[in-house]
């Protein structure tokens, strides 16, 4: 049974900003964790004595575990209301953490990843659904665009923890400083997040009716599903396996591979930001595929650059597209999803969409030895955002729709 208090328009201005901050916090802290694998993959590698595509087995498990959080947090989420579940996700990811950073082999590393996964794959959808519901409706692109971009930051700050602290003290040191930042979130939630105004009005009173909603909308949660799905081998595609690209190919040490990878996180904030914002302008399915239409002119300059120069604006340039089209992908989904199963539907979508988009890095990484990685990063990335193109132009739109109507 559906609880009907009324229309809510517009949010409370009170509590506001306190709910942005938490959703974009929580993702950026995962994206930290997320891609300190990536930068330390060859570290990993020697350590635990596997090759570069063994342990890449660690990102591909990570993303395969994230349906199990976006199924069990969504759920939560729209029972029981979006703080608590978020506050318990990040209580769970700083323990996470610190279980990576004492991995005595690559068994137990993997099965940390995994659990990370598991935290990971619920963040996303209870964040999104609190923020997006908090925010105003005219403005919630450029907020969409900003919180997502909460990856970004992550993966620059990961990229930054990785050159100043990696040569010195090595890889294990770097999860259990992640570890820290999480316990603080868990906290600012706790205190200073005010709950969903639209979730009070729109809850379920039992779990029959959730599960009866959950139901009615299957097509919508297929089509969430695949179009996530090309969404994430469009990013991880691009961003997985350019760390162990430019180390490879260009023969960069830690310094040079931190730092043009955290430059072209500059792009990707700045392209995210921007493509957020002018779809409140144009749209949102316009804006996504103009961003991956530039991106795919984008990819000889990245992939096949023959001087530093061009590889350092291909970087740029090509983060600044596809962050362009993520940019959007927190306000399409929220708003194509309905009020009561918000917590859920985009969240278990997106999620589900990023296990059948998690062959992508090790089926790159095959590709890469049979060829080069240039060849397998520029081939991929151009047959994904033709794929993510088409999954866009396929859906439907509602900008700007007003949440909280039961």
């Amino acid at each position: 049974m559906l609880v009907e208090t009324g229309l809510t328009n517009s949010p409370k201005r009170s509590g506001r900003t306190a709910a942005f901050v938490a959703g974009t916090l929580g993702w950026t802290i995962d994206a930290f964790d997320f891609f300190l694998v990536v930068f330390c993959l060859t570290a990993l590698g020697r350590d635990f004595h596997k090759v570069d595509s063994t342990v890449s087995l660690a990102i591909v498990t990570t993303l395969s575990c994230r349906p199990v959080g976006g199924f069990l947090f969504g759920l939560l989420a729209d029972r029981y209301g979006r703080k608590m579940p978020l506050v318990c996700n990040l209580l769970l990811c700083a323990v996470v953490q610190c279980l990576s950073g004492l991995a005595t082999d690559f068994t137990l590393f993997l099965a940390s990843r995994a659990l990370f996964g598991v935290v990971m794959g619920g963040q996303w959808g209870v964040g999104a659904s609190l923020a997006m519901e908090k925010v105003s409706a005219n403005r919630r692109g450029l907020f969409s665009g900003i919180l997502q971009q909460g990856y970004a930051v992550g993966y620059l700050l990961a990229a930054l923890a990785y050159f100043l602290l990696f040569d010195k003290f090595g890889w294990r040191p770097l999860f259990f400083l992640a570890a820290i930042p999480a316990l603080l979130a868990a906290v600012f939630v706790a205190t200073q997040v005010e709950e969903s105004e639209v979730w009070k009005q729109t809850r379920h009173e039992t779990w029959q009716g959730l599960r009866m909603a959950l139901f009615a909308n299957w097509k919508l949660f297929l089509y969430m599903t695949l179009f996530a799905m090309t969404m994430h081998m469009v990013a991880h595609g691009s961003q997985d396996m350019y760390p162990t690209f430019l180390e490879r190919q260009w023969g960069f040490k830690t310094g040079q591979r931190a730092a043009l990878t955290a430059f072209s996180m500059v792009g990707a904030i700045v392209g995210g930001t921007l493509g957020g914002l002018l779809s409140d302008r144009f749209g949102r399915r316009r804006s996504i595929v103009v961003a991956l239409g530039l991106g795919i002119l984008v990819i000889p300059i990245w992939a096949f650059a023959p001087a530093l120069p061009l590889l350092v604006t291909g970087a740029f340039l090509i983060q600044f597209c596809i962050q362009g089209a993520w940019g959007v992908v927190p306000a399409q989904l929220t708003e194509l999803s309905p009020d009561s199963v918000r917590g859920f539907l985009p969240g278990f979508g997106n999620q589900c969409g990023v296990v059948l988009a998690s062959v992508v890095v090790y089926l790159e990484t095959l590709l890469a030895h049979e060829t080069s990685y240039a060849v397998a990063m520029a081939s991929t990335a151009g047959a994904v955002m033709a794929m993510a193109i088409g999954m866009t132009l396929l859906g439907r739109e509602r900008k700007s729709v007003h949440f909280g109507t039961a």
